[in-house]
This record gives structure tokens, sequence and C-alpha cells, in this order.
């Protein structure tokens, strides 16, 4: 269905809704994107480990996934319909939350599945994963595996990656379909139905998106880490971790909310195309 869609437009479509929408998405990234991880940061980092802290940890990092995605919902609801204010957004993320969240637990489910035979090699094998947890820090001492155990392990993960890159991209409008079609395991069939011939544009994009993304939240994390060590002195390193920790978090919500805006703008693109083979 999405071979009449140019990756030009959707992102010309994109920076208008950004320049348009800028100030609401704003409002909903910095409580659901940003905010979590800061809190996580600050409890790691700031407090002293204490059992009763590692249970508010536990409870704030799941917490953390579920505004996660309440915003990422929020988001695209935002920019799908130039008509959605932040209070109609936040009612739809709400509403969809729970099969959102079903969805992502059986993709992550089918995952493990796809993962398992991995370790089934790896135990099969009677491998050490004791012995290798000690030995991350010194290769040299990781346990040795048999060479056709070595080889399929090595084999079966370089076809995962590739089924992974390959889902990635038609899996790119799963959240989008859940949220605007009100489908349930049936937004995977329906997302894959829509990227169709546009699996290797998608893939070009998430490629360079990760890179951006990856290269921007260290950029972000090491400059203002460093100086704020600077500043601080070498016996606040926690406090200066803290900081850089929120200059991450600023620019990966940031980026997270443009990649929501581009896939609300994808979608909205593929199902005004409807070209079937």
């Amino acid at each position: 269905m999405g071979r009449g869609v140019k990756i030009g437009t959707v992102w010309d479509r994109t920076t208008e809704v950004l320049s348009g929408r800028s100030g609401q998405i704003a409002a909903v990234a910095l409580p659901t994107l940003v905010l979590p991880p800061v809190v996580n940061n600050a409890l790691v980092l700031l407090v002293p480990p204490q059992p009763a802290v590692q249970i508010v940890a536990g409870i704030v990092a799941v917490a953390s996934a579920l505004l996660a995605i309440l915003g990422s919902l929020a988001i695209l609801a935002l920019a799908t319909q130039p008509s959605t204010d932040r209070t109609e957004a936040y009612r739809q993320a709400r509403a969809r939350l729970l099969p959102a969240l079903g969805v992502s637990l059986v993709v992550g489910l089918i995952a493990l599945v796809l993962m398992a035979p991995v370790f089934i090699a790896l135990i099969a094998s009677h491998f050490d994963f004791a012995a290798a947890s000690a030995a991350a820090s010194a290769p040299a001492r990781m346990p040795q595996l048999p060479r056709a155990t070595a080889m399929f392990v090595v084999l079966y993960s370089l076809a995962l990656i590739l089924l992974a890159i390959w889902a990635s991209a038609r899996l790119m409008l799963l959240t989008a379909v859940v949220l605007n079609e009100r489908l349930g395991l049936g937004a995977i069939r329906r997302s894959i139905a829509l990227t169709r011939g546009l699996t290797w544009k998608l893939i070009g994009v998430l490629l360079l998106f990760g890179i951006v993304f990856a290269i921007a939240t260290f950029a972000a994390q090491a400059v203002v880490g460093l100086v704020f060590r600077l500043i601080l002195g070498g016996d606040q390193i926690p406090t200066a971790m803290f900081l850089a920790g929120i200059a991450g978090a600023l620019a990966s919500a940031a980026l997270m909310a443009l990649a929501y805006v581009f896939t609300a703008q994808l979608y909205v693109a593929t199902r005004e195309k409807p070209i079937t083979e």
C-alpha cells in the first residue's frame, strides 16, 4: 500500500507539524518522556542504595515504561489530526494504552521465542554463564564454545538481526494503527500491509535515526557531564552524572518526539495512498 508514498514528502509534513504544534508536543514529552528517566536517575545516583530505594526504583522503571507508551500515543494523536488538542490527545492515549501495551508485549514475546534457540544451544553445550559473566571485562577468560555451537550462534544471531531490522521497518506504524484504527493484534498485519513497498526506504530512515540518536544523546551527556565535573569538582561526580542525564533525557525526548511525528505523518500518507499489489 505504501509504494506511492515519498519519504521526502513525509519529512516535509513532519517539519510543518513540528513548527505548528511544537508547544503542545513539548508539553506532552516533558512529563512522559523526560521526567521519568530523570527521577529514576535521581534515585540511582543521588540516593544511598537501600532495599526500599531499589523497590521504588523498580516501580519508577515500570511507571516510566507506561508513561513512555502514553506519551507516544498522545504525540501520535497530536500529529495525526490537526484538530486534536492536548486534552483530546491524552484522552485518546489513555483509551488505547492497554491495547498498545498488549500488542507490545506480544511482539516482545515473539522476539523472546525467536531468541530461545540461542540459549538452548548454549545450554546444550554446557556453556558456563556464570564464568562468562565474570569474564565480561576480560575476553581472554571467556569460556570456549564447541565450533559447531559457535557457528550456529553466530549465523542464527546474524539472521535474527536482519529479521529485526526488517520487522522494525514493517512494524513502524504499529502504534499509530493501534491508536487510529482501534485494532489489537490485527494492527500487526495492518502495519505490514501499509508499509508494503517501503521496506528499504524505512530501513534507511531507521538506520539514520539510530545513528543520529546515539550521537546526539551521547554528545549531550558527555559534554554536560564534563562541564559540570569541571565546575563541581571530582567529589561531586554523581551530581554531575545526574545533570548529564537530564541533558541526555532532553535530547532523547526531542528525537523520540520527532520520530513519533514522522510516524504519524507516514501513517497518514500510507492511508491516503491505498495501492494494492
